[in-house]
C-alpha cells in the first residue's frame, strides 16, 4: 500500500491521474446523453431485454452494451464510442501487412505513423457515419431488437441525419479525448475508455450476485456461502491465469557481433527477442464472437421446408443458444475460430523475414542459427509453437462465461468478467498502467508496486 500512497507524492503524476479521471468523467457522460428523438419508454424496455435475454444473440447485444459502457442500453448518443476508432485501426493495421505502399509509410518512422494516425482518422470518420445510419435505421424498426415500443418518437430522414450528426460527434470527441488522455494522462487512451466501460458494469454485476445470496419472496437463497468461496477462488485462478497469457513471453537470445566503428569496438552484447505468448490479444475473440452469432442466426433461419438442409438449421440453433447453454458444436466451432484467428493476426503481423535481415544488418544472430533465411525459419517455427500455447489459454478464458452460465448458473453481467474479451481488456490494460505508474516511483526514488523485479510491460 506504501507504493500507493506514494503516488500523491508526486506532483506530476498526480496531475496525470487527476486529468485523466476528468475526461473519464466526460466520456460517462456521453454515455448516457440519450439520442434527440428517442422515445424513453422504449429504451426502458430495450434495457430491460438486454438484462434478461441470455441467447447467443442477446449476449452478442450484451457485450456490445458492456463495451459502450452501457450506451447501447441508454440509446445514447455514445452509442458508437470508441469502436469505430479501434474498427479503423485493425483495418490499417491489416492493411499495412499487404499494401506495400502502407508498410512502407509504416517504416518511416515518425512521420510514417503521423500520416497512418491521420488516415485512421479519416476512416474513422467514414466508419462513423455508416453505423450511426445503420443504427438510425435499426432504431426507427425497433421490432428487429425484439420489443414491441417504438425506440424513435418521431423518424424519418430528419431524424437519420442528426442520429449521424450526433453520432459522428460524440465518436470523434471520445477519440479525442483518448488522445488527450495518452499524451497528458496516465495510461493508453483508448484502452483506459474501454476499461472503464466495461467496468462500469461491474457494480450493477455485483449487485445481481448479491441478490442470490439472499431470500427472495420467501423462496431459499439460490447461493450460499460456500458458493462465493467457489467464486473467489475461481476469480483469483482466472485472473493469475490471464496475467500470465498476457505477459508471458519466448525469450530468443540474440548475440551481437563485435565490430570496429571509427576506431571503437561496438556490439559484443546478449539480449533477447521477446515472442509473445498471446501475440493477437483479444483479437481472435472479438474476430470470433461476431461470425459465430452471425452464422448461427443464417442457419436457424433455413426453411423448414428444406428438409436436406436440417441437420445445418439445428446447427445453426445450436449456435444461437450456445452462449449461454454450449453445446458440444457451439464450443468446438468456438474453439476452431479462435485458433484460427490466432493463427491469422501471427500470420500477417508477424513477419519473420524483415526480422531476420534487420538481425543481419544490425551484426545480430541468434546462437547456433545462420543469419538470413535459417534464422526466419527459426522464428518462424518458434512462434508457431508459442501462438499454439496461447491459442489454447486463450481458448479456455473464452469459453469460461459461457460455462458459468450454464453450469454455475451465474448471470451474464457477472460472468463475463471470469473470462473473454473484457477480462483479457482489463488485465492488460492494468498491466500497462501499472506500468506507467511504476516507472514514474522508481524515477523519483521511490518503491513500486513490487519488492522484487518491475511489471513487464506487453511488447508491441
Amino acid at each position: 500500500m506504501s507504493a500507493f500512497r506514494n503516488i500523491w507524492k508526486i506532483p506530476e503524476l498526480r496531475s496525470r491521474i487527476f486529468f485523466t479521471l476528468a475526461l473519464i468523467l466526460l466520456c460517462r457522460l456521453i454515455a448516457v446523453v440519450p439520442t434527440p428523438g428517442i422515445n424513453p419508454a422504449g429504451v426502458a424496455e430495450l434495457a430491460e431485454r438486454l438484462r434478461a435475454n441470455a441467447s447467443n444473440a442477446g449476449g452478442l447485444m450484451g457485450m456490445a452494451d458492456v463495451f459502450t459502457g452501457g450506451a447501447l442500453a441508454n440509446c445514447a448518443v455514445g452509442m458508437l464510442s470508441i469502436w469505430p476508432y479501434i474498427n479503423a485501426s485493425i483495418i490499417i493495421q491489416l492493411m499495412t501487412a499487404i499494401i506495400p505502399s502502407l508498410e512502407k509509410m509504416a517504416r518511416e518512422g515518425d512521420v510514417g505513423r503521423q500520416k497512418l494516425t491521420q488516415t485512421t482518422r479519416y476512416l474513422t470518420l467514414v466508419l462513423c457515419a455508416g453505423q450511426a445510419f445503420g443504427i438510425a435505421k435499426l432504431l426507427e424498426h425497433s421490432e428487429h431488437l425484439g420489443i414491441q415500443t417504438p425506440l424513435v418518437a418521431w423518424g424519418g430522414l430528419g431524424f437519420e441525419i442528426l442520429t449521424i450528426i450526433a453520432m459522428t460527434s460524440a465518436t470523434m470527441l471520445v477519440m479525442w479525448l483518448g488522445e488527450q488522455i495518452t499524451e497528458r494522462g496516465i495510461g493508453n487512451g483508448m484502452s483506459i475508455i474501454i476499461m472503464v466501460n466495461i467496468c462500469a458494469r461491474l457494480p450493477h454485476a455485483l449487485w445481481q450476485t448479491a441478490l442470490k445470496f439472499t431470500s427472495q419472496g420467501g423462496a431459499s437463497p439460490e447461493y450460499n456461502p460456500f458458493t462465493l468461496l467457489v467464486l473467489v477462488g475461481l476469480a483469483v485462478l482466472v485472473f493469475a491465469g490471464t496475467i500470465l497469457l498476457v505477459d508471458g513471453v519466448r525469450k530468443v537470445p540474440i548475440h551481437t557481433a563485435r565490430g570496429s566503428v571509427g576506431g571503437r569496438v561496438v556490439g559484443g552484447r546478449s539480449t533477447y527477442l521477446p515472442l509473445r505468448v498471446n501475440f493477437g490479444g483479444v483479437m481472435p475473440i472479438i474476430f470470433a464472437q461476431p461470425i459465430l452469432a452471425a452464422l448461427g442466426w443464417i442457419f436457424a433461419n433455413i426453411s423448414p421446408k428444406a428438409t436436406a438442409l436440417g441437420w445445418l438449421r439445428r446447427y445453426g440453433e445450436a449456435l444461437k443458444i450456445g452462449y449461454s447453454d454450449p453445446s458440444a458444436a457451439y464450443l468446438v466451432s468456438y474453439a476452431l475460430l479462435i485458433a484460427f484467428f490466432s493463427f491469422f493476426w501471427v500470420a500477417t503481423q508477424f513477419n519473420a523475414v524483415r526480422i531476420a535481415d534487420d538481425l543481419k544488418s544490425s551484426n545480430g544472430y541468434v546462437p547456433g542459427i545462420r543469419p538470413g533465411l535459417p534464422t526466419a525459419e527459426f522464428l518462424d517455427l518458434t512462434m508457431t509453437r508459442v501462438t499454439f500455447i496461447g491459442c489454447v489459454g486463450l481458448i479456455l478464458i473464452a469459453i469460461i462465461p459461457s460455462l458459468l452460465m450454464s453450469m454455475g448458473n451465474v448471470n451474464q453481467s457477472l460472468a463475463g468478467f471470469f473470462g473473454g474479451t473484457s477480462l483479457l481488456i482489463i488485465v492488460g490494460v492494468g498491466l500497462d498502467t501499472m506500468r506507467q505508474v511504476e516507472s514514474f516511483l522508481v524515477m523519483r526514488s521511490y518503491d513500486g508496486f513490487l519488492q522484487h523485479g518491475r511489471i513487464r510491460g506487453r511488447a508491441g
